[in-house]
């Protein structure tokens, strides 16, 4: 049995990443003749009705990757001050569900939002000022700084460009897409070491 919950990753015409779409988005992407080309493994095939004319019943087979026309909206993704949405979700993942102050892994539920310069001190809520914390060090750190609570931070919180956004996002990455992603890393990308 195919299984439907199998995410596709679309990008534009010249290999942009852009989004994880579900097999439904992307057999609308094929009846609307937006894509422009495919990649990766076939996932799934979707049986259609059967032609009046013909008698033969319509096919589609959906690959991992799909790469579609007529959308700028990764242009603007290029720029140097692009910074993605934040939200704990993502975060946790670039931080691999580590506390960055005690290097424990925990569930999502035991993970909390920590502002490396607190918010009361001037900090940002910016993915360059933020740490995924365990409540217990959380509550520890407080309202100062990681110097001030004697802790040290175990990595320098980063910014992912969009193609690491996207990884970040994604759920059951198959390997092509994953290599596929991986391209588009930076060399020194914080996440290469996860690959």
């Amino acid at each position: 049995m195919p299984d439907l919950s199998q995410q596709i990753l679309r990008t534009d015409a010249s290999g942009m990443p852009l989004e994880w779409i579900d097999y439904r988005q992307a057999v609308k992407l094929h009846a609307l003749d937006m894509v422009a080309y495919t990649l990766g493994s076939p996932i799934l095939t979707i049986h259609g009705g059967i032609n009046a004319g013909t008698r033969q019943r319509s096919r589609l087979q959906l690959h991992s990757i799909v790469a579609t026309h007529g959308n700028q909206q990764s242009l603007y993704r290029l720029d140097r001050g692009y910074a993605p949405p934040l939200c704990n979700d993502t975060l946790f993942r670039r931080d691999a569900h580590l506390c960055l102050y005690c290097g424990e892994r925990f569930s999502r539920r035991e993970l909390s939002r920590d502002h490396v310069t607190p918010i009361s001190r001037g900090g940002q809520d910016t993915w360059n000022n933020l740490v995924t914390a365990c409540i217990r060090c959380n509550l520890h750190k407080a309202g100062r700084t990681p110097e001030e609570a004697g802790m040290q931070l175990l990595a320098i919180p980063f910014t992912p460009t969009h193609a690491e956004y996207i990884y970040l996002q994604g759920r059951n990455i198959l390997a092509d897409q994953m290599e596929f992603l991986a391209a588009h890393f930076p060399r020194t990308s914080p996440l290469r070491a996860r690959l």
